[in-house]
């Protein structure tokens, strides 16, 4: 059964701003036929084009992708465009504890080498993004949020020697970047994009290196035939040695029982306001293009766009209804217009959600399922797709190649652990989004 009610899942176009701005998609067409492939990808978002793209590119190896809406239906064409270092919920000095410095160390050169990958890719097959350099700031909300963030800068650097600058309330406001924070942390690697332009530069990039993208193609059953994987659709099937499911908050979880109660999606909702004239922006002090986070449990993310419009967004929602949504959007251009009062008057032009996907022990997974190493697995970014979907994709294009992946630390070399009860996920979700609540109006 659906985790979630409403429109959540229906297969046509969302009306973000990303779709209003896009260039125009190269033709993809659905799967009319029967097509006998190495690997089958479920799923036409950062991971699932990521691993055909270095399928076909670096190792040799035709996919194909089969999309259930239109190429970016999902996060992929719905984030806010962050391309930053992360990929966790667990945390540096939780992720030590766990898994050990080592580990934690591999991983955060994979968090860094997720980003140059996107970069890579921007660069190498020619895909304009609109990428805004400048890494990621993490603005705090309270003296004491920024203390926390001052002993994680110290923290990363003990660990991995990597420098994160420490900026005051007076460096903010010099760099245009006034809104009433306290301080904040800047992590250099990094930068902002336009999500949906990358990821139809990345489908055509894939398409262009010899794999199959098929878009409206949603898997209606899946089962063995002959040794081998057989998806099916509406109108065709495809045949495949190997399945990777780069689903994210989607999973098909009714089609394979392997695959269900792994990821736990959750809410994240976007809004945009018309372009702002430089005077617009001046008279509120907020004149740079820095991607910003804030220091909130139930965080918030924003940005100046190249074309003077403010996007901000944040997680939260249990309901996907014409009304929950409503309700939300009411409640997030509340909190931008005290966040940003300068601004309380400009018109929110776009407001739209997707599914974010988390896992019961709040890292990413890349690897293949216990019960059928031929059914591989990418997913539990935390609100991190671009880079680490981006990267992950290629990690298992090489897990499906037949190669080893040294870059992945080894707790990420495997499926996400299953939710205890998975029918109870939005139960378990609620109980943290009130915690989380509390924990926020506490300081």
């Amino acid at each position: 059964m659906p985790l979630y009610d409403g429109d959540t899942y229906d297969l046509s176009e969302v009306a973000s701003l990303w779709r209003a701005t896009a260039r125009p998609a190269a033709a993809a067409p659905s799967l009319q036929c029967e097509v006998e492939v190495d690997v089958a990808i479920i799923g036409g978002g950062f991971t699932g084009l990521s691993a055909a793209l270095h399928l076909a590119r670096d190792h040799g190896i035709a996919a194909a992708v089969l999309e259930a809406g239109p190429i970016g239906w999902g996060a992929s064409g719905r984030n806010g465009g962050f391309c930053v270092p992360g990929g966790d919920k667990l945390g540096l000095a939780a992720m030590v504890r766990r898994h050990g410095r080592e580990e934690t160390r591999r991983f955060f050169g994979l968090t860094l080498a997720a980003v140059e990958r996107v970069a890579g890719l921007l660069r190498d097959e020619a895909i304009e993004a609109e990428p805004q350099a400048g890494g990621e700031l993490t603005v705090a909300h309270s003296p004491k949020a920024l203390a926390a963030l001052a002993t994680e800068r110290e923290e990363v650097l003990a660990l991995t020697g990597h420098q994160r600058e420490l900026l005051s309330a007076g460096d903010l406001r010099e760099q245009g970047l006034s809104a009433g924070f306290q301080g904040g942390v800047r992590e250099p690697v990094g930068f902002g994009l336009h999500p949906l332009n990358y990821l139809r530069g990345l489908a055509a990039a894939a398409v262009r290196r010899g794999a199959n993208v098929f878009q409206n193609s949603k898997v209606l059953a899946w089962r063995r035939d002959g040794g081998r994987h057989r998806l099916e659709t509406a109108t065709g099937s495809v045949r495949a040695a190997k399945v990777v499911v780069a689903t994210g908050g989607y999973p098909p979880e009714t089609l394979n029982p392997a695959v269900g109660g792994r990821v736990l999606p959750v809410l994240s909702n976007i809004i945009t306001t018309r372009p702002l004239t430089p005077e617009e922006q001046a008279a509120q002090g907020w004149t740079s293009t820095q991607a910003v986070v804030d220091s909130l449990a139930l965080l918030h993310y924003f940005r100046l766009l190249p074309d003077g419009r403010f996007l901000f967004g944040g997680r939260g929602g249990l309901g996907a209804s014409p009304a929950s949504a409503e309700a939300f959007r009411a409640r997030l251009t509340a909190t931008f217009q005290t966040t940003f009062p300068a601004w309380r008057q400009v018109e929110i032009t776009h407001f739209w959600r997707g599914l974010v996907d988390l896992s019961a022990d709040l890292t990413p997974h890349c690897g293949p399922l216990e019960q059928d190493p031929s059914v591989l697995m990418g997913c539990a970014y935390h609100g991190s797709g671009v880079s680490m979907g981006s990267e992950t994709g290629a990690q298992l294009a090489r897990l499906a190649a037949g190669l080893d992946v040294p870059a992945l630390p080894g707790f990420m070399r495997r499926p996400p652990p299953r939710f205890p009860f998975p029918a109870l996920r939005k139960a378990y979700l609620a109980g943290a989004l009130a915690g989380y609540a509390v924990k926020d109006r506490l300081g």
